[in-house]
């Protein structure tokens, strides 16, 4: 057996330390302390994959509009809580230019990123109907939403979509929603981890379900139009981003500054409510707040309380990062689309290597590559296999914690750099010699 690049009793030593017991279930934060703590230890450079970070430079259109929103003295006022009437108006024409959708500008409310944005989802569609206390992921999913509903103590249910694409998702939506109490359906597309991305046709069977059982879809979009195997950089002709909004009333798209603007710093997203939804009555909601409607108790109830607005300066960079993009001025696509490079790159040397790509296709096409996908290994688990990636110098999560059932794990392609292609190749090298496949 050849010598692994990170002395194992050096790895194993600091998991031990953490008081991680099962490293299938390590936190994000937990592999990346690891991570970096064998680097300094060893002088050995790890390939970090377990962050989603964006690893590009902000849109200069964003940082540009918010350094002259602060030297103009936008610091000294609170924002509106239902936003800058410019990003809300952008914002509009945005979801108009690329997903193709109509969203009045009074249902674009700015968040403190997209995680405030599914927060005051959460809470307001918990709230909307008594008899409604559940939230259904279609997972895998981002680990972080699920804390969100244990922080303000709301159930929640899930499945792993991984067996029921395509015609099968029907039943198994229905043998949940006949029970009666979901309140919201919530999904990422591009998905985080898997990269997998809904058809229209399976977007549809969720819109009218949703209908159907009276059920808000919270449509996370924080990968927006990051399918690169469609050209979705053109505004206002499609190919649109796929969307539910085509096939129900009943929708939230939650749309962040963060990786298709690389302006995860400054927590800046926008929660786009469909005119109908905004404006409707429901009655718990209505005597719980003063007879408010669902968009008005989003905005002024449930975000006023939670952060008294967004950033004021950080809107204004928003409403320019989309008025650009809109505009046709910024291929924010373009400028993003060194991850779905980078994602081909590295799908080759691990799969060279005996590994294989867990979510692999999109029905009968094969999955996209963009800012994540999953990998697996013959044989191991998901917790053995990043255990012992680690002795590589390579950090990824496990797939067991964001709600997946498949054995593998989550690999970003954010941080990675041109120079570590040949290193991952090598040390992927020695690590089938030293874990052969029979």
């Amino acid at each position: 057996m050849k010598q692994t690049p990170i002395d194992k009793q050096i790895v194993d030593g600091l998991i031990e330390n953490l008081g991680i017991t099962d490293f299938a279930k390590a936190t994000i934060r937990e592999v990346k302390q690891v991570a970096a703590k064998a680097e300094q230890e060893t002088g050995v450079e790890f390939i970090k994959m377990e962050m989603g970070i964006p690893g590009l430079p902000a849109a200069e259109a964003g940082v540009k509009a918010q350094i002259k929103a602060l030297q103009d003295g936008i610091a000294h006022s609170y924002p509106d809580i239902q936003g800058y009437p410019e990003l809300k108006k952008e914002a509009s024409r945005f979801v108009k230019a690329f997903i193709g959708v109509d969203i009045a500008p009074e249902g674009c409310v700015p968040v403190s990123g997209s995680m405030q944005g599914t927060f005051a989802s959460f809470l307001t569609c918990s709230q909307a109907d008594k008899k409604k206390d559940t939230v259904l992921f279609i997972d895998p999913g981002f680990p972080v939403q699920k804390m969100q509903l244990q922080v303000m103590g709301v159930k929640y249910e899930t499945f792993d979509v991984y067996d029921y694409r395509g015609d099968k998702l029907k039943g198994k939506l229905e043998s949940y929603l006949d029970k009666g109490n979901i309140c919201a359906i919530v999904y990422s597309n591009p998905n985080n981890p898997a990269w997998i991305c809904l058809r229209e046709e399976e977007l549809n069977v969720i819109g009218e379900l949703a209908t159907q059982y009276d059920v808000v879809v919270m449509e996370d979009l924080a990968y927006f139009a990051m399918d690169f195997r469609k050209n979705l950089s053109t505004p206002f002709e499609p190919p649109y981003q796929a969307t539910v909004a085509r096939y129900t009333d009943n929708y939230m798209l939650l749309i962040s500054g963060s990786k298709a603007f690389s302006y995860a710093g400054e927590r800046i997203g926008v929660t786009c409510i469909s005119d109908k939804l905004f404006h409707r009555h429901f009655p718990d909601l209505a005597n719980r707040y003063e007879g408010l409607p669902f968009g008005l108790v989003f905005s002024t109830r449930m975000l006023y309380a939670l952060s008294s607005g967004t950033s004021h300066s950080a809107q204004y960079a928003m409403a320019a990062m989309l008025k650009a993009a809109t505009d046709g001025e910024y291929d924010f696509r373009k400028e993003i689309s060194v991850y779905g490079e980078r994602a081909h790159k590295l799908k080759e040397i691990f799969c060279r290597h005996k590994f294989y790509i867990v979510y692999d296709k999109d029905l009968d096409e094969p999955i996209a590559d963009g800012f994540y996908f999953t990998i697996g290994y013959p044989g191991m688990t998901s917790g053995e296999l990043a255990h012992e990636l680690m002795y590589y110098g390579v950090s990824a999560i496990c797939l067991i914690t964001t709600g997946s059932h498949q054995e593998g794990l989550r690999v970003c392609t954010s941080f990675i750099n041109d120079n570590q292609y040949d290193l991952l190749e090598e040390r992927m090298a020695i690590f089938e010699e030293n874990n052969p496949v029979e």
